[in-house]
């Protein structure tokens, strides 16, 4: 089975305005057609301008979260299938921020993924431990484990994609050591390929936390690594230029 085609997906949490839009179009203008698939995820306020901006071109549109249920009574929620009316073609499920911030859970996260694949989403699904967690050593207990708990059966023959970052790295600065990285990209592959046999080798593993233009090629270069999820360097055309740049595939 040939490698995954790399992504390096743009995660710009909640920052940008309508002027935001001059940085997609520079990344739009300067990404490669070829080799590596890259995209944007603004909020949600964006996904519909951006869409509209960036149409026709190579660069993909995101979202970064969606609601299990496809409409309904729940007062500032986002179905997935609203996402993919405003030009969405992947949501980010699972991110740290959301299992910490808002009490995600893996079941959570499952009826998520269910909800992206129903509308027809491509989904980046999250996983990493703690600080803490890694330090007593169950790093690689806990990022399997939500794997397991988080990706659902139907996935089987679905496009989908896992990001592995750990939460202690996201925005401080701080990054593990490439052996670690290896080590724990290895273990999602082998993990994904118990649950869905061969097919377990088709989906990209993104690494992300703190990945910025100066140490992105490193990483990239990593076996298992299939590209990255990108932070606050993918707010300014440049810098995440410079680490699609990176991708051994670009």
């Amino acid at each position: 089975m040939s490698a995954p085609t790399p992504l390096i997906a743009g995660n710009w949490k909640m920052n940008g305005t309508a002027e935001s839009l001059a940085q997609a179009s520079a990344v739009a203008a300067a990404a490669p057609a070829a080799g590596v698939r890259v995209a944007l995820c603004p909020p949600a306020t964006l996904l519909a301008s951006m869409s509209r901006a960036l149409a026709g071109g190579q660069v993909m549109i995101g979202a970064q979260d969606c609601h299990p249920e496809p409409s309904g009574a729940f007062t500032g929620d986002i179905s997935a299938e609203m996402l993919a009316d405003a030009g969405a073609s992947l949501v980010i499920l699972g991110h740290s921020e959301r299992r910490a911030g808002h009490g995600e859970d893996d079941a959570a996260v499952a009826s998520k993924v269910q909800a992206a694949l129903r509308a027809g989403l491509e989904p980046i699904i999250c996983v990493g431990e703690t600080r803490q967690e890694r330090e007593a050593g169950q790093a690689l207990a806990v990022v399997t484990g939500q794997v397991r708990g988080s990706l659902p059966a139907a996935l089987a023959g679905k496009a989908f994609t896992v990001a592995y970052e750990p939460v202690w790295a996201i925005g401080t600065g701080l990054t593990p050591t490439l052996e670690d990285i290896v080590e724990v990209h290895q273990a999602i592959r082998a993990t994904l390929r118990d649950m869905f046999g061969e097919g377990g080798g088709a989906p990209a593993i993104l690494y992300g936390g703190s990945v910025k233009p100066g140490n992105a090629a490193e990483i990239l270069a990593l076996p298992e690594v299939g590209g990255a999820l990108v932070g606050g360097a993918s707010l300014k055309a440049e810098d995440f230029l410079a680490i699609v740049a990176g991708s051994p595939k670009a």
